[in-house]
């Protein structure tokens, strides 16, 4: 029975691991979908060589920075033989599902740097920020290290509450691209000489359409299987995560004036924010948390491109940065026992919790991109952005027989 429950667990999260994996493909074409046909290529090769540098320096460095296990070691150890490893490779099928929230905070950065970055430091920032930035502040969330969880729970009888990322995967990565979005400043012809907003279209409403699907679809994998094993798995957070999505698409259709791109990032919206309270919160809770974070984005993208002229294509820092922020603060509201939820979560430690992940985020967005604007540089020149991503980094374009036609 202990073997059959081991491999149960074994098998649930290798599922959530693939379901999280299958959301970069999401990533991957919701850029597509966003950016100019002459960047497409671009979007799909950043994503896919994100992970996999994602997971080389995670696997080598950044695991043993938020865990302390280092997988060094042979491979009867690995699977079982040795302390800290636990049986049938347990800790290793940990290990990929922690890798694709790892590897999400490139692919996020990834949709606010679109069109105008240059390739080579885009790769050494992900290997920087998942080798040591995220798994640093992963290790205090989730791990309990350096002891802020320590003393929030001694201070306010319960630590920082982030169940399946709405701060340490989503605040962060939003905040940190933010950080990369101000460094690398607009694209060419976003604005006009007076600062006025100038259009620049989705190219493809049915890509961006997929890749929000396929997020959408993933997400029960990422919040769900967050469990760790079935016998902690909860049809709560399953429930919760509904909600919020709906609520996040009916918000957006609203207050986006049935724009799609609002309406199918508005899904988003609503899942980023319940991250963190997914476990905790009734399912109407969920739902008014999912439809603010829907109008949240929608009001956060506009002031973004319009008023403060943060050419943030695909809007990840109000996607992530700011409905992530407020999902770490509702957990606080909509856990509690008097709005329906579980409570065993605190208000002021949610908020601590989440105000330091952003500050955090934000400061090491700037230092990691400033280092390497400093020292390599960030942008594409003028030209190679004229011409495109596609075209001058990658050599070929989305619709290569066309370019032969021409």
């Amino acid at each position: 029975m202990t073997d059959q429950a081991v491999g149960g667990d074994v098998f649930f999260v290798l599922m959530g691991a693939i379901l999280v994996f299958a959301m970069h493909g999401g990533f991957a074409f919701l850029e597509v979908g966003t950016v100019r046909h002459k960047n497409q290529v671009n979007a799909l090769v950043k994503i896919l060589v994100d992970f996999a540098i994602s997971t080389v320096a995670y696997f080598f460095v950044g695991y043993g920075f938020a865990y302390g296990t280092s997988f060094l070691v042979d491979a009867a150890t690995l699977t079982g033989g040795g302390v800290g490893f636990e049986l049938q490779g347990l800790t290793l099928v940990k290990f990929f599902f922690l890798t694709t929230f790892a590897a999400a905070i490139p692919a996020i950065i990834s949709g606010g740097i679109a069109e105008r970055m240059k390739f080579l430091p885009q790769c050494l920032a992900t290997a920087a920020l998942v080798g040591v930035g995220y798994p640093l502040f992963e290790g205090i969330v989730w791990n309990g290290n350096f002891g802020l969880q320590a003393m929030l729970t001694e201070a306010f009888g319960a630590g920082f509450h982030d169940f399946a990322g709405s701060v340490v995967v989503h605040a962060v990565g939003g905040w940190i691209a933010l950080g990369a979005v101000l460094l690398l400043g607009p694209r060419l012809g976003r604005y006009d000489a007076d600062g006025r907003m100038m259009g620049i279209p989705p190219s493809s409403i049915p890509w961006l359409a997929l890749g929000s699907w396929m997020l959408c679809v993933g997400w029960f994998g990422f919040n769900v299987m967050t469990a760790g094993s079935l016998q902690a798995a909860s049809g709560l957070v399953a429930i919760n995560s509904l909600m919020a999505m709906v609520g996040g698409i009916l918000s957006a259709l609203v207050v986006g004036r049935n724009d799609p791109g609002f309406v199918h990032n508005g899904a988003l919206a609503g899942l980023v924010a319940v991250c963190a309270g997914s476990d905790l919160m009734h399912p109407v809770g969920s739902l008014i948390v999912g439809a603010v974070a829907g109008g949240l984005f929608v009001k956060g993208f506009e002031l973004c491109q319009s008023r403060l002229r943060i050419d943030d294509v695909l809007g990840v820092w109000p996607l992530h940065g700011l409905c992530g922020l407020w999902g770490g603060v509702a957990a606080g509201i909509f856990g509690q026992q008097a709005l329906g939820g579980l409570g065993g979560v605190s208000l002021p430690a949610q908020i601590i919790g989440t105000l330091a992940g952003v500050v955090y985020a934000f400061v090491l967005g700037v230092a990691v991109y400033g280092v390497l604007k400093v020292a390599i540089g960030l942008r594409l020149s003028k030209d190679e952005e004229r011409r495109g991503a596609d075209l001058s980094i990658h050599k070929i374009s989305a619709t290569p027989e066309s370019d032969i036609l021409r």
